[in-house]
């Protein structure tokens, strides 16, 4: 399970993992920033730093109140960063299970899960994406990979990885810096079951395993199955059990990489660094 902040932008509610949200403020006075991204409304202080505020119905394109009422100040890829929406309404505890994918609706969606709820839908939004967006560092530390020597890359296209990722966005640039990295034969998934189902498909492959599957990389948070799910299916699996399995992740944090490390994850790797 996990918990969601639910929120509204207009007629629609929309949701956060807790995990991300640092707290849940009112609204405060803005300060224009000259040049700024079209995303950023300006900065905000609170306890004496300055924080930038995202206007997320411009972000998601989508209609807000005239009047919005709180921000939301979150930590996402160690970047302290306010969403102004609407309204913040309460905090759901939801499986992972109950969160459907979203549906492919065109390469600029901003939704990575669909939570169906006895009254309502509640959408989950990519907040990495739009970060990276205005912060287009993060971007670069994604796709900028050393050159290795001509040996190694002739290893790495004979190795086969499984990726398993939600953001879209994150999910291609991992993919391409893998491919630019030599490693040709990449299998990419939006969700944790779709790339677990996958893994239980191999093991009825000719060969051993590891011809099979060189290396799993998972984020934590995802539709169906999150990454910890994953991971510890993996482990207990007597086939797959020894497959080196990568966390990927924005909610790395101290108390994530202890749960990381008890169910047995080969690294932890904290988004944006790769």
């Amino acid at each position: 399970e996990f918990e969601i902040v639910e929120f509204d932008i207009g007629e629609v509610h929309y949701g956060i993992n807790v995990a991300k949200v640092r707290e849940v403020i009112t609204k405060v006075p803005v300060t224009a920033m000259p040049s700024a991204h079209p995303y950023v409304d300006g900065l905000f202080t609170l306890r004496g730093k300055a924080i930038p505020l995202v206007n997320l119905s411009r972000a998601i394109k989508a209609k807000g109140s005239d009047d919005p009422k709180n921000i939301i100040v979150t930590e996402i890829n160690n970047y302290t960063i306010g969403f102004l929406v609407d309204n913040v309404s309460r905090i759901h505890r939801i499986s992972w299970e109950n969160m459907e994918p979203a549906p492919e609706v065109g390469n600029e969606a901003m939704v990575v899960g669909v939570i169906k709820m006895p009254d309502k839908i509640v959408l989950l939004l990519d907040f990495e994406r739009i970060i990276a967006e205005i912060n287009t560092e993060i971007n670069q530390k994604l796709s900028t990979v050393d050159k290795v020597t001509a040996p190694i890359e002739a290893r790495r296209r004979t190795k086969h990885i499984v990726v398993a990722e939600d953001s879209r966005m994150l999910r291609d640039l991992l993919v391409e810096t893998l491919h630019n990295s030599g490693y040709e034969f990449v299998r990419d998934f939006n969700n944790g079951k779709s790339a677990y189902d996958y893994l239980i498909s191999l093991k009825d492959a000719n060969g051993p395993i590891e011809e099979q599957v060189t290396a799993i990389i998972s984020d934590i948070e995802m539709p169906q199955m999150d990454g910890h799910r994953l991971l510890k299916l993996v482990r207990e699996d007597k086939v797959l059990a020894n497959v080196p399995l990568i966390l990927f992740s924005s909610l790395i944090n101290e108390e994530m990489r202890q749960k990381g490390d008890r169910l047995g994850a080969t690294a932890q790797i904290s988004k944006p660094e790769i």
